[in-house]
């Protein structure tokens, strides 16, 4: 489901963006991380300190904190410009990568608002809150109890609310109010510097003054981007955002007046929430496949669960066992600290799921059992340590099948069974990679007469073969390793004294690919 329309289509009048722009994310990470549990120091005996990168040669500010803005530092400006100006500055290397980290975080804790949450880098967050306010009595009450949040979480922040998001990103990095759009200054529409310089040069320093003018006459002196961007800012085109997470086939979710503060309380709550969107699949002919939990905390910190199952399912007690496992297999445990004030609950993926029949006999059909343990051990010892063959369509023979992950049911592919009377072509057992073996034969080209492997001689009896398999055309022909390639191989099936079946392969044309071809051995045959 997506309730973003084009944008090359009208808005829909009834979408509401909160954008979230935080001013001093860099250096409020900084602060956040050196924070003492002793009492904060007096912020006017605080020096001042900037976060800095290396541009052409120079290093320069990417970043700045309050005091430091305050003094008339910033963005752009050399570090020895602003240390003339403020000698006690200081200085630390900026780490873009971790602000991003942080915001991302904070993304993640907004997502108690509304699923719809996106990441403007590098400071700033868009909510789509359409529809999203009925535990609010007003979006300017869900805007602001997210503004006391993230104050809690020690960052300052301006927002503003608009029909779009361009418009409410424009309104809150300049400290606006919806309807002011036409107060912006050209900069707002974030375009080159040399398009910026050319508007005002014309003495079109505000949106308000290009709001006026004639759309064609702008588009053929700046360009179709201008017009564009214009039109977004002033809430007339619209554009789509890509959330943070995207949108589940089912939700569900239970807010709390009194938080949650035992983690038994919290499991019972997520077994109520499958069953309710278990009914929600069964109206659909539906059943859940992967499974998405986020238990959100009183101070901001977002607990993430999942949850994938090896057949679709919508069995309430095999979810709670999973569940289970799952909490025991985390690294850290979960800790509701005051208490958890919302749980939410998403089915990400979903797939048919018919109705079960029971048998003649009476009694359940047991069927589901051998996906439920699959979904279980995977869910304990990780997703790929449960694994399963999968045919695959070459003739490479250790690219013939598949070792993918149980949880991964591919489309049915049949096996190619031999016939009857004939022994099967491929062994039960293949090893990779092949092994080496020392072969004698009675002419170099010619079928093993006796080979050695393992420091143990065998005398065939009987062989089959050869069966010639040649490399893939774009494979290059060193020789080193097989496999590796582009030697051809001619395999011979053989039986030895004890009646023991073997499958070797001479790894090279004698003569033709190689001066002397090595022999290897591939397989086992029951």
């Amino acid at each position: 489901m997506n309730t973003v329309s084009s944008a090359l289509c009208r808005p829909d009048r009834t979408r509401r963006t909160l954008a979230l722009f935080l001013p001093f994310l860099s250096s409020e990470r900084i602060i956040r991380q050196h924070r003492s549990p002793d009492p904060a120091p007096d912020p006017a005996t605080a020096l001042p300190f900037v976060l800095t990168e290396k541009q052409r040669g120079a290093v320069v500010i990417a970043a700045a904190d309050r005091q430091a803005v305050a003094l008339g530092l910033g963005p752009g400006m050399k570090l020895a410009d602003a240390r003339a100006r403020v000698p006690e500055l200081q200085a630390r290397e900026h780490e873009p990568l971790a602000d991003a980290v942080r915001l991302a975080r904070l993304a993640e804790a907004c997502e108690r608002y509304t699923p719809m949450v996106a990441i403007d880098a590098p400071d700033s967050l868009i909510l789509d809150i359409g529809g999203a306010t009925h535990f609010y009595p007003s979006e300017t009450a869900l805007a602001q109890d997210a503004e006391d949040r993230l104050d809690a979480a020690g960052h300052a922040v301006q927002w503003a609310l608009a029909g779009t998001p361009d418009a409410a990103l424009a309104l809150a990095r300049h400290g606006l109010k919806e309807g002011a759009e036409a107060q912006l200054p050209v900069s707002a529409l974030q375009m080159d510097s040399k398009t910026h310089q050319a508007l005002e040069r014309a003495g079109l320093y505000l949106v308000g003054d290009l709001a006026e003018r004639p759309r064609p006459a702008l588009a053929a002196r700046f360009g179709m981007e201008l017009t564009l961007r214009l039109d977004r800012l002033l809430g007339v085109e619209d554009r789509p955002i890509d959330p943070l997470r995207s949108l589940g086939n089912v939700v569900t979710e239970r807010r709390f007046a009194e938080p949650l503060t035992h983690i038994d309380a919290a499991l019972d709550i997520l077994g109520e929430l499958f069953g309710e969107a278990a009914e929600q699949l069964a109206e659909r002919g539906q059943g859940a496949r992967m499974i998405r939990m986020l238990l959100f905390r009183c101070d901001g910190d977002v607990a993430r669960l999942g949850i994938e199952t090896g057949q679709p399912t919508r069995d309430s007690a095999l979810f709670k066992r999973l569940l289970r496992e799952r909490i025991d297999a985390l690294n850290d445990e979960l800790n509701p600290g005051f208490g958890y004030d919302l749980i939410r609950l998403t089915i990400v993926a979903a797939e048919p799921l018919a109705a079960k029949q029971l048998r003649l006999a009476g009694g359940e059909d047991r069927e589901g059992d051998q996906a439920a343990l699959i979904s279980q051990l995977s869910t304990r010892l990780g997703r790929d340590a449960v694994q399963h063959f999968a045919p695959a369509d070459s003739h490479i023979p250790e690219q013939g099948l598949l070792a993918l992950p149980a949880l991964d049911v591919p489309a049915p592919a049949p096996w190619k069974i031999p016939e009857s009377d004939h022994s099967p072509p491929r062994p039960l057992h293949m090893f990779d990679p092949p092994q080496r073996v020392q072969v004698i034969a009675e002419v170099p080209d010619g079928p093993p007469w006796r080979f050695t492997w393992r420091r143990k001689t065998h005398q065939v009896l009987r062989y089959e073969g050869p069966e010639r398999i040649a490399s893939e055309w774009w494979t290059r022909r060193d020789g080193q390793q097989p496999g590796k390639g582009g030697l051809t191989r001619d395999y011979y099936r053989v039986e030895d004294a004890r009646g023991r079946r073997y499958w070797l392969f001479r790894h090279g044309l004698y003569g033709d690919e190689k001066a002397r071809p090595d022999w290897y051995i591939h397989g086992l045959f029951a």
